[in-house]
């Protein structure tokens, strides 16, 4: 049974006790979009930033199709069998009606959210970039403050998501279906140079020997593609959440990317890095949030949109002017 969550401090010291209903509270208070709820949930946070940092964070994409879910439930059960606390933060599309989760990841893995060891939490993505929620780093933190020692991070795969997901992991694995050809052809670029590791799932059944194909061809592709880490050589393996295949070779690959992270000292040198961008990208966003709150500024944004639209004005200029004015007539930072 919780103790009343009536405080910051009260907040704190559940959430280091593992209280499931204190994460879980504590989850909603820093994704709502009321002021309250959001300076609580942070002022939770401060207190418990000095607690985080000890999980192994990896993130999974791939395209709508190819087992997410499944693959991650069959790894979750591996884990929690090794003895692992897991946290998985599913995010769901935001549907357009209601802005709530559509999918409900809950439901997708069922046997490994029965188990204890494990808290699944799935997210609306809120439409922001990539279909990553808005709030996915401070909730990774939290769920390291509650002493959970795996943290897997699945997004939609859509749009510019990899590189989101990629942003706030050590470990980025894409998960690929098996084919060929013109839809072997399809593989962006960019996303190779992201990934850690390729996985090709549904390795089982009358693919199997396709899914091979498949992962000798990424296998080759990612030969020629310069790797993001001197200390690492992405690889490409099989697996199925059907038949457990290639499950262990999958957790062991990312244990062994971990200690020649650590050893080279890339791993603390990434992190150092993640939090330093998403600290300015949040500056960002809260200037930018400024901006348009800012009576003077939304007042003028109608008529310079007008006069852009009406090619009446350049971006530049319409820009410059709506700084201008959020500045208070001191001239922006090009000079002008």
């Amino acid at each position: 049974m919780s103790s009343r969550l009536d405080s910051p401090e009260a907040y704190r010291a559940a959430i280091r006790a593992g209280d499931r209903r204190a994460i879980a509270r504590a989850i909603t208070l820093i994704e709502s979009t009321r002021a309250e709820d959001m300076a609580l949930g942070q002022a939770v946070l401060d207190g418990l930033v000095r607690y985080t940092g000890g999980a192994v964070r990896v993130g999974i994409t791939g395209p709508p199709g190819v087992g997410k879910s499944s693959l991650i439930e069959t790894l979750g059960l591996d884990l929690v069998e090794r003895g692992k606390r897991l946290a998985v933060l599913a995010v769901d599309p935001s549907s357009p009606v209601t802005g709530g989760s559509i999918l409900g990841d809950k439901t997708r893995m069922e046997r490994l959210s029965q188990r204890p060891e494990a808290f699944i939490r799935p997210s609306p993505s809120g439409g922001s970039l990539g279909g990553v929620a808005h709030r996915t780093r401070e909730v990774m933190l939290l769920c390291e403050a509650a002493g959970y020692d795996v943290v897997l991070v699945e997004t939609v795969g859509i749009g510019q998501s990899e590189v989101a997901v990629a942003s706030m992991v050590d470990f980025f694995q894409v998960l690929l279906l098996p084919a060929g050809g013109d839809e072997l052809q399809g593989m962006k670029k960019g996303v190779m140079e992201l990934a850690d590791a390729l996985v090709v799932n549904k390795a089982d059944g009358a693919t199997r020997e396709l899914a091979e194909r498949t992962r000798l061809d990424y296998e080759g592709a990612l030969q020629l593609v310069r790797p993001s880490s001197p200390s690492w050589r992405p690889r490409a393996l099989l697996a199925s959440a059907v038949t457990g295949e290639g499950v262990a070779e999958m957790w062991q690959m990312v244990l062994e990317h971990r200690e020649a992270l650590t050893v080279s000292g890339e791993l603390e040198a990434r992190r150092r890095s993640q939090a330093r961008a998403w600290m300015w990208s949040l500056v960002e966003e809260g200037l930018q949030r400024a901006l348009r709150d800012h009576p003077e500024v939304a007042a003028r944004i109608p008529e310079k949109q007008r006069e852009v639209e009406a090619l009446e004005s350049t971006p530049a200029s319409a820009a410059r002017a709506l700084l201008e004015t959020f500045l208070g007539g001191f001239p922006t930072a090009d000079g002008r």
